[in-house]
């Protein structure tokens, strides 16, 4: 979904953070230099106003303004350059809020100048040094995986290519080429032939896949259409046809320059304040989650002895396993009996379970004379409560607030090529489907249309939406999550 040519979120939000930590470094040893130990500048009330500028002005300078695209790319000569115009950027906001609010008479002088000089020293030495370990450890942490489809004849010097490459955000986890079914290049396998490629980019982890054949077959333009039906991120080195409910731009992989295709994608000021809002979002919900545990803890160890959270292997992005968490509503023995109850599945085609009474649900039982009774495990599922824990998923990065509902490992064997498409995004606690009225949705292609949809057009705007009505359906109490 997020556009790869900019190396992803988690680069800029790396050197985001190091320049702000740089810059209030800075301002305290200018503080410092010019005031002496005595005071903290952090307790004088016209400078703490100032700090919260200072760091919002550098936010701005780095998100609106771009200045850390392509950041591991850039010379030295470019980057102390490049340091010195983001530093240049956080000054110049400074001086219009000073100059609006006619505050300057309030601040010093050389402790100004002294910021502004040292956060420049400070800046362009933790960039470098930064740079320095990250390509020591041979790239990001935050890699993508990569399958690539090449000629025989091209494979080995493409491979070769982009594996020194360590300053890329992507990881060569296999290679498909047209008449061989095994063997490695370059010690990166060949996974499978072309005409099994479409199942194995469907159940394994692929984030993304660089076409570069040079005489395209009949088997090879199928595997490319059955890649945009999954919603997979592609990069072609051959000039393609554009087609509708995708996104096109051109790119360079390794010394290749591609033509990337992909359901939607995010600009890198996109992807940093979704992840920002997930980051802070996800920090406000799990002191959420410490309250709430405290008071349906013992409720739930009550009614179902043993642990107040569960934890199931779930599918996300792109076929990434994780352990999502959540409040156990269900007795222990629920994925057992799961089996016994598929008679009773709402959803037809068995792509989804629901009930509409579940037994395996804590408190839930049907008396003799065939009313039912609710306990714990249905009051927090149907305020949602027990979907909280999942914050804790969102701030490790397998989830986002907003995003599509992670299948089961069960029900991701089942799905067919245009299901894929649904994981071409972060799974999240919430979203279209979610807020559309799950409980009367029975219809699995329903979802994915839903969900589908919302990855076609997603938007910062469109999250906020989505959160909006979470939050009243959550205030409603109508299980709508």
């Amino acid at each position: 979904m997020y556009k790869r040519a900019q190396q992803g979120w988690a680069k800029h939000l790396d050197f985001m953070l190091l320049d702000v930590l740089c810059l209030h470094l800075a301002f305290w040893m200018a503080y410092v230099i010019r005031h002496g130990m005595g005071v903290s500048p952090y307790t004088v009330s016209a400078y703490r106003g100032l700090v919260v500028v200072m760091t919002v002005a550098d936010l701005c300078a780095a998100i609106l303004f771009d200045s850390m695209k392509q950041v591991l790319r850039r010379g030295w000569y470019i980057e102390l350059a490049q340091t010195v115009k983001h530093s240049a950027l956080v000054f110049g906001i400074l001086v219009i809020y000073m100059f609006s609010l006619q505050t300057s008479v309030e601040y010093s002088r050389i402790v100004l100048y002294l910021t502004l000089g040292l956060h420049i020293v400070f800046g362009f030495a933790v960039r470098v040094l930064w740079k320095k370990w990250l390509r020591r450890k041979g790239g990001l942490v935050h890699q993508r995986a990569m399958l690539v489809v090449a000629d025989a004849a091209t494979a080995e010097s493409m491979i070769g290519s982009l594996k020194e490459r360590t300053d890329e955000a992507y990881r060569i986890t296999g290679v498909v080429i047209p008449g061989v079914e095994n063997g490695s290049v370059l010690d990166v396998p060949v996974v499978c032939s072309v005409s099994e490629a479409a199942g194995y980019i469907c159940r394994e982890w692929v984030d993304e896949v660089l076409f570069a054949v040079d005489q395209p077959t009949p088997e090879t333009e199928k595997l490319l259409s059955q890649c945009r039906e999954m919603g997979v991120v592609i990069h072609e080195v051959l000039e393609l046809q554009n087609e509708a409910g995708h996104h096109r731009f051109l790119e360079k992989i390794g010394s290749y320059q591609v033509l990337t295709s992909s359901v939607n994608f995010a600009t890198p000021m996109q992807a940093t304040l979704k992840r920002l809002m997930d980051i802070f979002g996800s920090i406000a919900g799990l002191l959420l989650t410490g309250v709430v545990a405290l008071w349906i803890g013992p409720k739930i160890k009550k009614e179902s002895p043993g642990p107040i959270f569960f934890t199931q292997e779930r599918v996300g992005k792109n076929g990434k396993r994780f352990r999502m968490v959540k409040f156990r509503s269900m007795h222990l023995d629920a994925e057992e009996r799961k089996q016994a109850l598929q008679s009773q599945n709402r959803i037809s085609d068995g792509m989804m379970f629901k009930l509409d009474f579940d037994p395996r649900i804590i408190g839930n039982e049907i008396l003799p004379d065939g009313s039912t009774k609710t306990g714990i495990g249905d009051f927090i599922r149907r305020t949602s409560l027990d979907e909280f824990p999942q914050f804790w998923n969102v701030l490790k990065g397998d989830m986002s607030l907003v995003g599509t509902r992670p299948p089961t490992v069960d029900e991701w064997e089942k799905y067919e090529l245009h299901h894929r498409a649904r994981l071409a995004t972060k799974p999240g606690i919430t979203g279209m489907w979610q807020v559309s009225g799950r409980s009367q949705i029975t219809d699995f292609e329903e979802v994915v249309k839903l969900d589908t949809q919302y990855i076609y057009n997603w938007s910062m705007g469109l999250d906020l939406r989505i959160l909006l009505q979470t939050v009243k359906s959550v205030l409603g109490r109508d299980g709508a999550l």
